[in-house]
């Protein structure tokens, strides 16, 4: 499926990525690409979008993702080990900070310069418990990706995971000059190393902390 986000008059108010409808394209956009994890430490209640509850009972999630670019470099942006990346220079993604005790009510966020789509070749956004649940179903977490122009793009964390650590949320692939967001939420019983190996990224990884 793909949008053509410079008709904002009939445009959807959500897009929201499932099984049925996993993929849809960015086209035309100039700017950055917002990706948000947020996540709740009791079960949600209602529809809408999930809201941080329980704020400060010590769950932690990190928002990172690997990325490929046309010129053959790879690399992780996250957290763990501080590799926060850039935005006017490779990779063009940028963690905007770290969120350890779930008191931020926005979350995380990544960002991914648009203007640079046509240096990325892939870029695959994972999210990781890192301290206070066992596993995602205790988190209720969701992913919203906002581009510059258009609905933002929703995915849930809400098939399961239990048990496991680590959920590749979405992999973004370009084609040249636009990216394909395609909606993943597989749960991986490991750390980035597993998920690498998943996704064949072929990268070197040795343990990090924050």
């Amino acid at each position: 499926m793909a949008i053509d986000y410079s008709k904002k008059a009939s445009a959807p108010p959500l897009v929201r990525l499932t099984k049925d409808a996993p993929q849809v394209s960015l086209t035309k956009q100039r700017g950055d690409l917002r990706v948000n994890l947020n996540w709740s430490t009791a079960a949600p209640t209602g529809g809408g979008l999930l809201r941080r509850l329980g704020a400060g009972k010590g769950i932690d999630l990190d928002l990172g993702c690997l990325y490929e670019l046309t010129d053959g470099s790879k690399g992780v942006v996250q957290a763990l080990g501080r590799s926060f990346g850039q935005l006017d220079a490779p990779p063009y993604i940028l963690l905007n900070g770290d969120d350890r005790s779930g008191a931020v009510a926005s979350g995380e966020d990544l960002f991914v310069n648009l203007a640079h789509a046509a240096q990325i070749r892939r870029v695959l956004v994972f999210a990781c418990i890192y301290s206070g649940a066992a596993g995602f179903e205790q988190a209720d977490g969701v992913v919203v990706l906002t581009p510059p122009n258009g609905p933002p793009i929703e995915v849930r964390l809400d098939e399961g995971g239990a048990g496991s650590r680590m959920c590749a949320i979405a992999l973004l692939e370009g084609d040249g000059s636009s990216l394909r967001v395609q909606r993943e939420v597989k749960y991986v019983k490991g750390g980035q190393d597993v998920l690498d190996r998943e996704y064949g990224w072929g990268m070197d990884w040795a343990p990090g902390r924050k």
